[in-house]
């Protein structure tokens, strides 16, 4: 069977059945019991060649980093049509916010890392501009980029405060900061207090990319099927439970967007 179900949360169990519990987020499965009103229904493939086929490896991308991104930059984000987009940190949650910005319309989408390798990959979603943060400032590069204005919207999908500054400093004046990469307990961000205020906007956090499952997950879903939302893109590598220890090294040392485990 195809990919059909995906589990949206966890659930009681029912009729004696003991369900599968995790991390309160989505995972794709091809076969595990549920309540009806936890499913989300995925095409069966009737009708579809098999490169359209929605490929399990591909499918569980929903289940977070590509969600996060792509919903970073047009759910919490809000980006537009016309827009001009940065985003800072260019891996699985980066690339997936340059696609975002690319579906919602954005003109310019200006990319930054320290990896020219994974500058390479974020054009390859949609980037029109890259900026590696080790050569050039990325503030100045960004505003170079935008008339000298700053951008209407950058994401920032590090979780570090020196990258969050460099956003915040990056966007134009009313302009908006998602903050989507996860900072750790002990970080600390200082700012101006009077330049909060006088650049207006606004600041925002982006959880999951503000997803609603029933909502997002079957627009995606019909994205991809059309070749508009190249989620196969971000699969670098399926690989068993064996290789999982390997996998998170290359992820460390920026070898991978996505290392799948398929078993």
């Amino acid at each position: 069977m195809r990919i059909q179900r995906a589990r949206l949360w966890a659930a009681e169990p029912a009729r004696g059945e003991e369900l599968i519990r995790d991390f309160l987020v989505a995972d794709v499965f091809t076969d595990t019991p549920l309540e009806g009103n936890q499913l989300g229904i995925f095409p069966d493939g009737r009708g579809l060649s098999d490169e359209m086929m929605l490929a399990p490896a591909t499918a569980g991308l929903l289940g977070c980093g590509v969600m996060a991104g792509i919903g970073a930059a047009i759910n919490t984000g809000g980006v537009t049509r016309g827009d001009t987009v940065a985003v800072i940190g260019c891996g699985g949650v980066g690339d997936g916010a340059v696609l975002g910005a690319r579906l919602a319309g954005a003109k310019t989408i200006i990319a930054v890392d320290v990896d020219d390798r994974k500058l390479e990959w974020a054009r390859e979603f949609g980037a029109t501009h890259t900026i590696n943060s080790l050569t050039a400032d990325p503030v100045d590069g960004i505003r170079e980029l935008t008339g000298g204005f700053g951008a209407d919207v950058v994401v920032e999908a590090i979780g570090r405060p020196e990258t969050y500054t460099q956003a915040f400093f990056a966007r134009d004046l009313a302009g908006v900061v998602v903050l989507a990469g996860v900072p750790t307990p002990q970080m600390r961000l200082e700012l101006p207090l009077l330049e909060v205020f006088g650049r207006g906007g606004a600041l925002k956090s982006s959880w999951y990319g503000d997803c609603l499952p029933s909502r997002d997950f079957p627009m995606l879903v019909d994205l991809h099927l059309d070749g508009r939302l190249p989620l196969e893109k971000f699969v670098s590598e399926t690989i068993s439970l064996g290789d999982v220890e390997a996998a998170f090294a290359k992820m460390e040392h920026g070898e991978v967007l996505r290392s799948v485990v398929v078993f």
